[in-house]
């Protein structure tokens, strides 16, 4: 496989970092693993520093992480470290950067005095949920500043397969609210639907610029899968966490309105798995969504913790899933995705593809239920996800259609039509206005 450096909007975010922090801090890029953190690290110190040296924990030599049992004596520490890497860099305009920190306690606990000193720029990068598992009888350094990252999104993904200016008219169409047309957003749906089929891991993305081999591409997904699994079977030896892991998507399928412990384990209940369902978010494997029982701005004020729903963080992944106890030939959500024939009881993958998007762009993810009528002519209904606007809120209904049908955001403006700013629905057809309700084409979802 040839190598592939994908423009991320993460760049940005480290720049602003370089310059604000002028070297007062280190900055810690934490994410699942395999979403490119080693790269984009190593891609920023090559452009934004006169040199760099990378020390990689998972398979530096032991002399290397024995300095960082006493750093009293810096001095002593980086003549020692320039001996042993062969790598002498120039003060004030260098990076080191400590890469699979999880690795080495003992060198993330060093950030305090090593960022004091001055000589150097840190960048770490590392899994939070191994970090965590890391981090007894050492100090947490304050002077760090940590940016999550997540897999491609749809634009970032559009930018890696060279179609850029598809979503700068997605871009334009959204901020004007102007349609596309009938024609271009069967285009742009054929492309988000790609998206949705390889998802947003650099490795797939790879194998498709190189093949455009969809079994291939599969393969890669199934070993980023099995690696996640092995890190859940690694904390917690008895297969729980790898097992929640498994079911999401079957949970998912099931459209109800929250993750079923018992449903997935014998017997189990919430309130013994509450750390492994800790670890399982840290893992940025997964996105949780939390049920608000009184949709406000401050979503979390009213936000049941014991009452969630899981997606996972990249919707290729997510479909791979879904069928891992099948070959490539029989993921039927494979074809009927490409055919644009994905039936109403597989929605739940644009629901997945949605919550990916909005937590990508910064977005906690809630969501709300609520009853209308007497006690015997009582419904339920539900809002797939809820944002803020300032001081109101925006419901959001997923359609995995062009079926404009939105009786839950009817109700919910019956009921809450105080607090709400706009509401939308996302669906497969073109951009429109429906009295107060904007209809999205999905791959729009991203900037809301």
């Amino acid at each position: 496989m040839s190598t592939h450096i994908y423009k991320r909007k993460i760049y940005s975010k480290m720049l602003d970092w370089k310059q604000r922090s002028a070297g007062k801090t280190a900055l810690l890029i934490e994410g699942a693993r395999r979403i490119g953190k080693s790269t984009i690290a190593e891609e920023f110190a090559k452009n934004e520093y006169d040199d760099y040296l990378i020390i990689d924990f998972s398979n530096v030599g032991s002399e290397v992480i024995k300095l960082f049992d006493d750093i009293s004596d810096l001095q002593y520490f980086f003549l020692s470290l320039q001996a042993l890497t062969g790598k002498k860099l120039a003060d004030g305009k260098s990076v080191i950067i400590f890469d699979e920190i999880q690795f080495c306690p003992k060198a993330r606990q060093a950030i305090k005095h090593l960022v004091k000193d001055g000589r150097y720029d840190y960048i770490e990068t590392g899994s939070l949920i191994s970090i965590k598992r890391n981090i007894n009888n050492i100090l947490i350094p304050s002077e760090e500043r940590r940016l999550s990252m997540y897999p491609l999104d749809f634009e970032e993904f559009l930018w890696a397969i060279d179609k850029e200016s598809a979503f700068e008219l997605i871009r334009y169409s959204f901020n004007k609210l102007k349609p596309l047309g009938d024609g271009v957003n069967r285009e742009m749906m054929k492309l988000f639907r790609l998206y949705m089929i390889i998802g947003g891991m650099p490795q797939a993305i790879s194998e498709y610029l190189d093949t455009s081999d969809f079994s291939a591409i599969d393969d890669v997904k199934r070993d980023i899968l099995n690696l996640y699994i092995e890190d859940f079977r690694k904390i917690d030896d008895k297969g729980r966490a790898a097992t929640i892991f498994r079911s999401i998507p079957a949970e998912l399928s099931r459209n109800t309105m929250r993750y079923r412990v018992g449903g997935t384990i014998e017997n189990a209940r919430l309130s013994r798995l509450g750390e492994i369902f800790a670890d399982i978010n840290d893992s940025h494997t997964v996105n949780f969504a939390f049920h608000t029982s009184d949709p406000n701005v401050a979503f979390a004020l009213h936000a049941r913790y014991d009452f969630f729903k899981m997606f996972l963080a990249d919707t290729g992944l997510f479909i791979t899933l879904a069928f891992m106890d099948r070959d490539f030939t029989d993921n039927e959500l494979y074809r009927k995705l490409l055919l644009d024939k994905l039936p109403t009881d597989l929605g739940y993958v644009y629901e997945n593809v949605v919550a990916q998007l909005l937590q990508t762009a910064g977005h906690s993810l809630y969501y709300t239920t609520f009853k209308t009528g007497d006690e015997q002519n009582q419904r339920n209904y539900e809002i797939d996800f809820l944002i803020s606007r300032k001081d109101k809120i925006c419901p959001i209904e997923v359609k995995s259609s062009g079926y404009k049908s939105h009786k839950s955001l009817d109700e919910f403006q019956h009921k809450y039509s105080s607090r709400i700013a706009h509401r939308y629905l996302l669906y497969t057809k073109d951009i429109r206005k429906e009295e107060d309700i904007i209809c999205l084409p999905v791959y729009m979802a991203g900037l809301l």
